[in-house]
């Protein structure tokens, strides 16, 4: 008896195979091994704060804003490739190639406003994950902060890193809840794909703040050092695999590869992005209900509207996502603050061997705790963190760009082509609505 896809002797005439390995049935688990940080990435994209800008979207401006998910999907695919790719030709992240290259109070700033609105985004997920529980089981709200704010910061440190990546990918599919509320909400398709194919531009500094946050939503700095850091990651735990700048062999493979786990991982994100505001405009604009301002407010006001079954998909929804969320903030400020400084990172390593890189997570973490208990209110802080992660955006974008043609950082894999210019055309994008943002608050 062979084995499965191996050719024995009696399949074998004059020398040549004519036996063909027999179809592998349908299986979701070998389909998520084969992808990897590109598909975390993605859906970490959609958080907790996330489906909070994207259901104020919908309801604020309805089926028009669909739009913004059709430009941002190549845009945020090609900028995270290119940071994929920075991260698995050099063997470090974003911020190990930074301290390394580029001075170091550029480093610092960045690492800085990446720690803050990192943070400050924990907090608010964190927040609306108590909220969604609440709204399903009732209890105190504080309560359900901390034991879901510890259980993620412990589970980083002390679950084996390949049991944790798994968890996290199958965490992902939580996210079709947002595609399942679609079928309680009366949606226009007529009207949602004029909305998506048809931009529709309102000159406002309200406007252009929405569409920032969006933009910072969708194309977030923390999302950059994630993919970055967890490249160089995948490739330290396989022996196998060495930074392609120091071996080139097998470099195309593994940048289809990132390809495509990129593309479908973005894929995904903008897909679920677009279901919340789809919902959000076909039940709560259409409704009249503009003034959402959090997530769980969302899936609250859908129960009149939609049906209780709806708010309990969009609560659970919340609740799946803020668990695959804060392990990625948290891991992307522990990176950059840990690479920053050329200390021992990774969640590969047993906690004795990155001490300095856990205890940044947890301080992360802690401090996202902390806020709840504050009389800042993390939430009404949510959208202008969206907003300062568009903003940040920009000069990480840049420098990434610039580190992507640097050949002491790349080798002879320096970025160029269509890929090179798709990313500069993302980075002129996020600028651009940016500085109108800024002009319609002076005028």
């Amino acid at each position: 008896m062979t084995h499965q896809g191996t050719i024995s002797p009696d399949d074998k005439h004059d020398g040549a195979p004519t036996a063909k390995p027999r179809r592998r049935p349908f299986s979701l688990s070998r389909i998520l091994k084969t992808l990897g940080p590109g598909l975390i990435t993605g859906a970490a994209d959609d958080d907790p704060s996330g489906i909070g800008t994207y259901s104020q979207a919908g309801a604020q401006l309805g089926y028009g804003i669909g739009w913004t998910m059709l430009l941002t999907f190549p845009l945020m695919t090609a900028i995270q490739e290119i940071s994929a790719r920075v991260g698995r030709i050099t063997g470090h992240g974003i911020a190990g190639n930074v301290c390394r290259h580029y001075p170091g109070w550029l480093l610092a700033v960045v690492v800085m406003l990446l720690f803050i609105a990192n943070t400050v985004n924990i907090a608010a997920d964190l927040s609306a994950m108590a909220d969604a529980t609440r709204l399903l089981i009732g209890g105190p709200a504080i309560l359900y902060v901390v034991l879901f704010g510890v259980a993620s910061v412990v589970a980083q440190i002390f679950v084996n890193y390949r049991r944790y990546v798994a968890v996290l990918k199958w965490l992902t599919l939580s996210l079709f809840a947002y595609v399942a509320a679609l079928a309680f909400a009366k949606v226009s398709w007529m009207q949602a794909l004029d909305g998506v194919l048809l931009p529709r531009v309102t000159w406002s500094a309200d406007y252009f703040t929405t569409i920032v946050a969006i933009l910072g939503t969708t194309i977030s700095p923390y999302l950059f050092f994630w993919q970055a850091s967890q490249e160089a990651e995948e490739q330290r735990v396989d022996a196998s695999k060495h930074p392609l700048i120091e071996r080139h062999y097998g470099a195309q493979r593994e940048f289809s590869r990132i390809r495509a786990d990129t593309i479908t991982g973005m894929a995904f994100s903008n897909l679920i992005a677009l279901s919340i505001i789809v919902t959000a405009a076909a039940t709560l604009h259409a409704a009249g209900k503009t003034d959402i301002q959090t997530s769980a407010q969302a899936a609250e006001a859908l129960r009149p509207i939609a049906g209780p079954f709806a708010e309990v998909i969009f609560a659970l929804g919340i609740i799946g996502t803020g668990l695959l969320a804060i392990p990625v903030l948290a891991g992307a400020t522990a990176y950059a603050v840990g690479e920053g400084r050329r200390w021992p990172v990774g969640l590969t390593r047993k906690p004795k061997q990155a001490i300095a890189f856990y205890s940044v997570l947890a301080l992360s973490g802690g401090i996202g705790i902390a806020l709840n208990f504050t009389p800042i209110d993390p939430i009404s802080a949510l959208y202008w963190s969206a907003v300062v992660n568009g903003v940040l955006a920009v000069p990480v974008m840049v420098l990434l760009m610039v580190m992507a043609r640097h050949k002491e950082v790349m080798g002879r894999f320096v970025i160029g082509g269509w890929l090179y210019w798709l990313g500069w055309l993302s980075t002129a994008a996020m600028a651009l609505s940016v500085i109108a943002m800024g002009i319609g608050f002076l005028l």
